[in-house]
């Protein structure tokens, strides 16, 4: 990761020799320079020797945290985007897969259709029958669009379809029975349909089962596509919400939504995780920074799935208790050790393995309830069961300015001493 380029006059690798935790970098030269090694002791000295060298360092060294910590909070939600980003991906890749499907053998179907329709046409039928078999269809479809299908009663319905098809010597048997039976078709019905052609020996016979099979494989495409369809724009929908495009930075939000929205967006993440919701039916609306509030609920969601694993227990609960909301997210993880639980919302603190966290997810998390809402976020913690409780009051505590008195360009605002400071971006 690049730190920085310096030039002459400049000093660098202060902040190990304070903290006494040596820092392995690489250091390149791109033009002709001096270069002065001090050791740690005679830095030490001359920096308490030296009042306007003490100033100067502590300045620079001040500006340089900052500008690394703005780099890798920066990194951090770059993160957190990309993880939604994958997830997204993942989860629009199946509907749309199925739709192109879907609509790639919907017109050699419909082609088919218009020529079985232009055999019958040309046929003296009776019209009685003709309507017992639309009629057939039209219940057919209703079936496809309107009401969800039943894997097991259209298995079974399947099997019996089959052995009547096979003991009529239907060609290609085995095809027409699944979509018959999700068309709700039943051997009686069959039965009632072929008796005014049992003895026919036209073509008439075995052609009326092809249609009524390939108007249900037809409809059922149609219906699969717009299932996909309305998925694409319903993930597409969620991440508009998530990050409250063409909103004002604040609004009256909805905590369940925003919720919602972030684990439809970890749906790859949660596929061997259940998880339970145990959501307050009155909770209030929250007048907040709801884009920010989201990346809350994604590092919260995202560690608790990184501390399960593949498998686990999710459970989140809210509620409202004393004029402020609350919500709970509880995870099985390992959980994590007491020595450890009063430092995780430190700047640059991590309990992830090197390279898979920057320690600045709890902290800008702790920033954006502490110091945007006013709130507070607690962690409890022991083998099994993690909890993080944040809590978000309906109005400001007293004294402190409401959330439309501060600047929508302000990234952190926080109140010390009674001096209100804020970091710009």
């Amino acid at each position: 990761m690049p730190i920085g380029q310096h030039e002459a006059p400049s000093f660098l690798g202060e902040i190990p020799i304070l903290t006494d935790e040596p820092t392995l970098v690489t250091i390149r030269a791109i033009t002709a320079c001096r270069l002065y090694q001090l050791s740690g002791e005679d830095f030490r000295e001359v920096l308490h020797e030296c009042r306007d060298f003490e100033r100067q360092m502590f300045r620079a060294i001040y500006q340089r945290i900052r500008g690394l910590e703005a780099f890798i909070q920066n990194r951090e939600k770059l993160a957190a985007l990309g993880t939604l980003a994958a997830g997204l991906a993942h989860e629009l890749n199946n509907p749309a897969a199925a739709l192109v499907r879907a609509l790639r053998n919907v017109p050699a179907a419909l082609l088919e259709l218009q020529r079985m329709n232009l055999v019958y046409g040309q046929r003296q039928v009776d019209e009685a029958h003709t309507q017992q078999w639309l009629q057939v269809r039209d219940q057919g479809y209703d079936l496809l669009l309107n009401h969800p299908p039943n894997p097991l009663a259209n298995r079974d319905r399947e099997e019996r379809l089959l052995e009547w098809l096979e003991d009529y010597s239907v060609n290609q048997a085995w095809k027409l029975a699944e979509p018959l039976a999700l068309g709700g078709v039943e051997v009686e019905t069959l039965n009632q349909l072929m008796e005014r052609w049992r003895d026919d020996p036209t073509e008439l016979r075995e052609m009326g089962l092809h249609w009524l099979a390939l108007s249900f494989d037809v409809m059922e495409m149609i219906a699969s596509g717009t299932r996909s369809a309305e998925r694409i724009s319903e993930l597409v929908e969620a991440m508009k919400s998530y990050s409250y495009l063409d909103q004002g930075a604040q609004q009256l939000i909805d905590i369940h939504a925003g919720i919602e929205n972030t684990l439809l967006l970890f749906a790859a993440k949660l596929k061997g995780i259940q998880v339970q919701r145990h959501y307050s039916p009155d909770l209030p609306r929250l007048l907040a920074y709801g884009s920010e509030l989201n990346q809350v609920w994604t590092s919260l969601l995202d560690n608790a799935i990184d501390a399960m694993g593949e498998t686990g227990i999710l459970e989140i609960t809210t509620g409202c208790y004393k004029e402020a909301i609350q919500v709970h997210i509880t995870d099985s993880g390992h959980g994590i050790p007491v020595e450890l639980q009063t430092r995780i919302f430190e700047p640059f603190f991590t309990t992830k393995p090197v390279g898979q966290g920057s320690g600045l997810g709890l902290d800008l998390a702790r920033r954006i309830i502490e110091n945007r809402h006013h709130g507070s976020i607690t962690c409890f913690s022991q083998p099994g069961k993690t909890t993080f409780t944040v809590c978000l009051p309906l109005t400001p505590p007293h004294g402190l300015p409401t959330l439309s008195n501060h600047h929508e360009d302000t990234t952190y605002s926080q109140v010390e001493d009674g001096i209100d400071t804020r970091i710009e971006p």
